[in-house]
């Protein structure tokens, strides 16, 4: 194999990383964040942002292999759901859990 048939092949493979495991874990961050700082009834807080994370687990994948390159998808992604997770984290540490 070439050294360029393998930097399309490792391109692919942090695509793949970057949609699945990557995707999944932004979903679950962001859907902990929402639900912590969405208005109303904590249950129906939860509900609506399990709804968003689904289309946002979606577009998760759908960008891991729009983007220009592997390394853009997987950093993106991997910011995004640092920020999610961020902002449930202080959310928790400012009220505490619920």
């Amino acid at each position: 194999m070439s050294a360029s048939g393998w930097r399309r092949g490792g391109d692919m493979a942090l695509r793949v990383v970057a949609a699945v495991p990557l995707g999944y874990a932004v979903a679950a961050a962001w859907a902990m964040a929402l639900a912590r700082i969405l208005p109303g009834d904590p249950a129906q807080a939860a509900v609506a942002a399990t709804l968003v994370s689904f289309a946002l687990c979606a577009f998760a994948a759908m960008w891991a292999f729009a983007a220009r390159s592997g390394w853009r998808a997987f950093w993106s992604l991997a910011l995004l759901g640092g920020t999610g997770g961020a902002i449930a984290w202080a959310s928790i540490a400012a009220s505490g859990r619920l």
